[in-house]
């Protein structure tokens, strides 16, 4: 296993060897030509983006891409079986089941959610892949790169060959963490990974130590597996890095939650600690919370009412006590409660959260009046927060929950709702949105049929419902996850026809 294991990673050193990050292709998962294309035709969009741009109250729903066409079954390249529905042209691979071997003898983890390139070069992309796993069965992963013996989160790093059209292997990077759900890229080639929980031992006597921590993962090399404590410790979700400054913007998935900043006290290097600041819009309060048996108003961005192109001027509050889990006499919100004291504004459900276009995405999953999710965007410029999306209902888009930013100047929504199937949904500059993928995998009776890996797992059930998670494009490729039962895919097929 350890021959295996060393030969693997002696590929992915080979990856950076002699070069530094400066001369890896950028984290935001496509190269700096397309980068510096997408930026100049999109500068204009940075105070007006999406939906305002034309005036628009509404994004414009289309049942398909006008230049893409229909959705319809797609053989997988590496199985045979239909398991995505696509456009016409475009093929893909899957990976990395549920329980298959990797590459360091491991079974891969289960609860596959945020993903990112994080190093490439012309015959290989790196990414790192989040397990969004709970429980106390112990971690999958070596001690080394272990944070809580007892926990079974944690992420695993993958390896693709573009040229070749197929995956080199992949092995385990980080674990004993709870609920990883989804993270960011760096600017540095290494990804983020947040645990979306402040569980610890004032919860529960299986844990050895407190979580609701990021940490990270770099694309080779072992992981410290230290927490970011100074990037707080709450229910994190994603979190998406200025590259010109360096701050960390991070979502936070609670009711109310926030949106933070972290402003590093060395850019480039979390771990040397930095201050921790909560957003503050300059808005009426139109909601309330209670702490120990005090109202606090503050604003809610996902109340009903609310239009695609309002932008709301921002400040931040200062966390003092970013390590702080809960308040007391409860098991949480000890972070948010500082920001909320002090005017701080909500998001409902702030989840997804990408850096594009000079501005940071955020997503909130249940906000607006239909509750089926929002999209804003904070360009730290300028310092504004704009509504730049609403569904209207989950016909529409049924609750985006990762996001990340192509390379021809969109965004690809991933949908974690409740109708079936769920979805990878384009949108555009100018508010359309529209399905592109959706998931096919039925392997009950009425279905495909019952389907056995190498590894001897069987897989039965219809998870046509099941999320979509972890999109992040490199040039011609994008990758994702379908959560349940745990497959990754890359896609690629004449991108260039459309917005995507």
């Amino acid at each position: 296993m350890s021959l295996r294991h060393d030969d693997h990673l002696d590929i992915f050193r080979e990856l950076t060897q002699g070069e530094s990050a400066g001369h890896m292709d950028p984290h935001w998962s496509f190269s700096r030509r397309g980068f510096l294309k997408s930026s100049v035709a999109g500068s204009a969009a940075l105070a007006m983006p999406f939906a305002a741009l034309s005036g628009k109250a509404n994004a414009v729903s289309l049942p398909y891409s006008p230049d893409y066409g229909p959705l319809a079954p797609v053989a997988d390249e590496a199985t045979g079986l239909p398991l995505l529905q696509l456009p016409a042209g475009f093929k893909y691979w899957s990976f990395g089941w549920t329980g298959d071997i990797m590459s360091d003898g491991r079974p891969t983890p289960a609860v596959h959610d945020g993903m990112a390139v994080v190093a490439s070069d012309a015959n290989k992309i790196v990414l790192v892949r989040n397990h969004e796993q709970g429980g106390t069965s112990g971690s999958f992963a070596s001690p080394k790169v272990t944070y809580d013996a007892a926990c079974d989160g944690g992420t695993t790093t993958l390896m693709f060959a573009p040229r070749l059209e197929q995956w080199v292997g992949a092995y385990a990077s980080i674990s004993g963490t709870i609920r990883n759900c989804a993270g960011g890229p760096t600017p540095w080639n290494s990804w983020i990974t947040c645990e979306e929980t402040s569980n610890g031992t004032h919860t529960g006597s299986a844990y050895t130590k407190q979580h609701g921590y990021c940490f990270d993962v770099p694309a080779v090399g072992a992981a410290r597996p230290v927490p970011l404590t100074d990037m707080g410790c709450f229910s994190h979700e994603a979190v998406a890095v200025d590259p010109v400054t360096g701050i960390i913007y991070e979502t936070e998935d609670s009711t109310p939650s926030g949106f933070y900043r972290f402003i590093p006290n060395m850019p480039g290097n979390p771990a040397a600690g930095g201050r921790l600041q909560m957003m503050r819009l300059a808005a009426a309060h139109n909601a309330s919370i209670t702490l120990l048996g005090t109202s606090y108003g503050y604003f809610n961005t996902g109340a009903a009412g609310m239009v695609a192109g309002m932008s709301w001027d921002v400040d931040w509050v200062d966390i003092d006590e970013p390590n702080k889990p809960f308040v007391s006499g409860t098991s949480y919100g000890g972070v948010r409660a500082q920001g909320l004291v002090q005017g701080a504004s909500s998001i409902v459900r702030g989840e997804g959260c990408w850096y594009g276009n000079g501005v940071i995405y955020v997503c909130s999953t249940s906000g607006g009046s239909a509750r089926q999710g929002q999209i804003f965007a904070y360009d730290p410029r300028r310092e504004t927060f704009t509504l730049v999306f609403e569904s209207s209902g989950a016909s529409v888009v049924n609750n985006p929950d990762n996001i990340a930013w192509s390379p021809r100047g969109s965004l690809i929504l991933c949908e974690d709702g409740s109708r079936s199937p769920q979805m990878l949904h384009g949108l555009t500059l100018d508010g359309t949105v529209f399905p592109f993928c959706a998931n096919n995998m039925n392997f009950s009776a009425s279905g495909m049929g019952s389907y056995t890996r190498p590894s001897g797992r069987v897989f039965g059930n219809n998870y046509t419902g099941s999320e979509v998670a972890g999109a992040t494009f490199h040039n011609e490729w994008l990758f994702f996850n379908i959560q349940s039962p745990g497959v990754t895919f890359a896609v690629t097929g004449p991108w260039d026809n459309g917005a995507l």
